[in-house]
């Protein structure tokens, strides 16, 4: 039933703590910008386009996106319920579920976010919303669930008492709404002593109701990590790099230094190649069967054949056939006219 499933992506922030010019969103990480690792995870879940809340940047952000989304506005930016109604004039006259994420949660995987609408499908109450258990509260707000397992509120860290303080399951701030009850209940979240409008208001709006919120409690707590400044960025840099490098290695290519190998997300790589320490894949490169590439050699953008050797190098925008051999000490730079490697 993935056709009866909108999901609203907020990315309207200014991302401040970056301090950049680029918007937050589109900061790149292994090679794509943080909102496309996001698109990626929500196409997994529905056949329908997601809606993007854009603010800062706004179209800076529809033309990097382009015809991946529908896009609303948010101006001025008033908080995350605000945001999110922002949506409504798409959605509201849409029945099933609305799943609610954001543009800087790149590790959000697909799996993950199907848990989530999967439990909702199941849940007599209005919504589902995401938690996780870690060491480090990280300034979330604490998850109070009552005897029979159900959240009971959401208690952020300032007003929390010791009690609540020892609490170490959070808000990971992804929700799973039935839409009927969203779209009636966002109108009346009343504004805070902030001057903003605060999604985490809902729990006590469907607690007050006497009605069921369902968590689902992440497995992985690095999913979900937020992009707030580029030590952020550079965390999650160094997560996607091992999960990217331990999967080529369970396809039978030899990392020797994974540490210090760097690998963009849409690199293809055939078995039996060999990469040396300090090494960077990047963009569209396709490597073929039986390659050796390094030590310290950049692949950008380049197809290479079968049994190619590229040792200390840089190669950009290029094809190498089947069993050529580069360098070392050797900057080779094509226009190619993107006839893709056999692998």
């Amino acid at each position: 039933m993935r056709s009866d499933l909108n999901v609203v992506i907020l990315a309207a922030g200014i991302g401040k703590r970056m301090k950049s010019s680029l918007p937050k969103v589109l900061h790149p990480l292994a090679g794509l910008p943080l909102i496309e690792h996001c698109l990626r995870a929500v196409a997994g879940v529905t056949d329908r386009l997601p809606v993007i809340v854009v603010g800062h940047g706004a179209e800076q952000v529809r033309t990097t996106v382009a015809d991946k989304a529908r896009f609303v506005l948010q101006e001025p930016q008033l908080g995350t319920a605000h945001a999110l109604r922002m949506a409504e004039t798409l959605l509201a006259d849409q029945p099933g579920l609305v799943l609610v994420t954001y543009g800087d949660m790149p590790l959000l995987s697909s799996v993950t976010l199907q848990r989530l609408v999967n439990l909702q499908r199941g849940n007599s109450g209005p919504f589902t919303m995401l938690t996780v258990v870690m060491d480090d509260p990280h300034g979330f707000g604490r998850i109070v669930r009552s005897d029979n397992g159900s959240v009971l509120a959401i208690v952020e860290e300032a007003q929390a008492s010791a009690d609540i303080l020892k609490i170490q399951e959070l808000n990971a701030g992804v929700y799973c709404f039935d839409a009927a009850w969203l779209w009636q209940q966002l109108p009346l979240i009343r504004i805070s002593s902030k001057g903003e409008y605060y999604l985490t208001d809902v729990v006590a709006m469907a607690v007050s109701q006497g009605r069921k919120v369902q968590a689902l409690t992440i497995t992985d707590p690095q999913e979900t990590l937020g992009i707030n400044t580029r030590a952020h960025l550079a965390e999650a840099e160094a997560v996607l790099r091992q999960r990217i490098n331990e999967a080529w290695m369970l396809a039978g290519v030899s990392i020797l230094d994974p540490q210090n190998t760097y690998i963009e997300i849409d690199v293809q790589i055939g078995a039996e190649t060999r990469i040396l320490p300090g090494c960077c894949l990047t963009g569209n490169t396709v490597v073929g069967k039986g390659c050796v590439i390094g030590p310290h050699t950049i692949i950008a953008s380049s197809w290479l054949g079968k049994g190619c050797v590229v040792s200390a190098s840089w190669v950009e925008n290029s094809v190498l056939p089947d069993g050529k051999r580069v360098g070392p000490f050797t900057h080779l730079k094509n226009d190619h006219p993107g006839h893709p490697v056999q692998l």
